[in-house]
């Protein structure tokens, strides 16, 4: 099997994203680019709810994700318990990526240093 090092975008949307320890954390819901630095700033994940109503959504750095192409999901290593915990956002109030302080909480949750703030 060849790994495969250059992926389609759209083909990352809706793969499912689990922890180290193989429990379902939901899907990969969008993907947020930075177009003036050609990056991606963070993975938008979809958890709970059913059939994407009541589902939460999680701004996640993409440092955080790893992604599996054997089949063709993310691992995110936290526990299931701390990401209920995080700070989530409803499909109708998405957070602003360009205000520091949400990026750098952001990314100290997850345990990440985010090498693009000064």
């Amino acid at each position: 099997m060849t790994n495969r090092t250059l992926i389609s975008a759209s083909t990352l949307s809706g793969d499912d994203v689990r922890n180290a320890q193989g429990e379902n954390l939901g899907q990969v819901k969008d993907i947020m680019l930075d177009t003036e630095n050609n990056r991606v700033v963070y993975y938008v994940l979809s958890f709970g709810g059913l059939f994407g109503v009541g589902d939460t959504l999680f701004a996640i750095p993409p440092e955080a994700m790893k992604l599996n192409t054997n089949d063709n999901s993310f691992v995110l290593d936290i526990a299931k318990d701390r990401l209920k915990e995080s700070a989530g956002f409803n499909k109708n109030q998405w957070p602003d990526m360009a205000d520091p302080s949400f990026r750098s909480n952001l990314y100290q949750h997850y345990g990440i240093t985010d090498r693009y703030i000064a």
